[in-house]
This record gives C-alpha cells, sequence and structure tokens, in this order.
C-alpha cells in the first residue's frame, strides 16, 4: 500500500498557509475546516513548515494569548519530514511514530502534492489487513 493509494482515496487537497499568517487566523481555519494542521508554503509553493495544534498549543503555553498575534514563522515546525507517492504505509507509520508527528505533506518534483495523517495511514493499514484476513478466510474455506 502507497501514499498514493491513500491520496486516491481522499483526495490531494492541503490546506496550505503563509508564514506571515497571524496564528489566530491559522487557528480559525484548523476549527473550521475540522483539520489537525497546515502546511506552511513559500513563494514558490514550496514546503518551508507545518503548523499543527500541537505548535498552537506550545505557542500558547509559552507566549500566553498574545502569542496568536504573531506570525506562524514564530511557532510553525520548521524541520518538516516530508513523503512521496510510491513511499509505503508502513513506512510511514514508522518514521511517524518514531518523529511523533502526525502530519506529513507529500512531495513529488518539489512540488506539493497531498498531505497525510497518522489517521489516514492507520485507517489504511487496518482496512487492508482486514482483506488479507477475508482473503484468507476464503481460502481456507474453498480449500
Amino acid at each position: 500500500m502507497t501514499v498514493l493509494s491513500i491520496l486516491n482515496e481522499k483526495g490531494p487537497d492541503v490546506c496550505t498557509a503563509q508564514a506571515g499568517q497571524k496564528m489566530s487566523d491559522i487557528a480559525q481555519t484548523l476549527r473550521q475546516r475540522k483539520i489537525g494542521a497546515v502546511v506552511v508554503t513559500g513563494p514558490a509553493g514550496e514546503v518551508i513548515g507545518v503548523l499543527s495544534e500541537r505548535d498552537l498549543v506550545r505557542a500558547v503555553a509559552d507566549g500566553g494569548a498574545g502569542a496568536l498575534e504573531h506570525p506562524v514563522r514564530d511557532y510553525m515546525t520548521k524541520e518538516v519530514a516530508t513523503c512521496g507517492l510510491t513511499d509505503h504505509v508502513d513506512s510511514l507509520m514508522e518514521r511517524m511514530t518514531k518523529g511523533r508527528f502526525r502530519h506529513m505533506p507529500v512531495v513529488e518534483k518539489g512540488k506539493l502534492c497531498g498531505i497525510v495523517s497518522i489517521g489516514d495511514v492507520v485507517k489504511r493499514r487496518i482496512a487492508e489487513t482486514e482483506r488479507e484476513a477475508r482473503d484468507l478466510r476464503e481460502y481456507i474455506a474453498t480449500g
């Protein structure tokens, strides 16, 4: 199972933000769109960061409510782990678990083309496991 199979099911939509946007605007976006992170892009559309719910909580914990008036660049995660369309779901699950992050932008040829969450990965892995179990039961029943 690859990242492409996840994006084929969920779609390639990615909510992006600019580094100069206010944290409060991104908090509203996350709430309204019911998502956990936005990808921060540069002038050429390149990935320069991710701002997640965790980053927002850290910002408020460190800077109080005033942190919400700061630009995203002050609190975004700048070292972003990305994946490609042909990456396998198992490797993503391992990287996300080890790195303790829940969102990974999908980049091909330097261009942002999607995002996967740990929920997407787990859902896909569970579906794959259920399919394998069903196939095995059918094989045993007919064998």
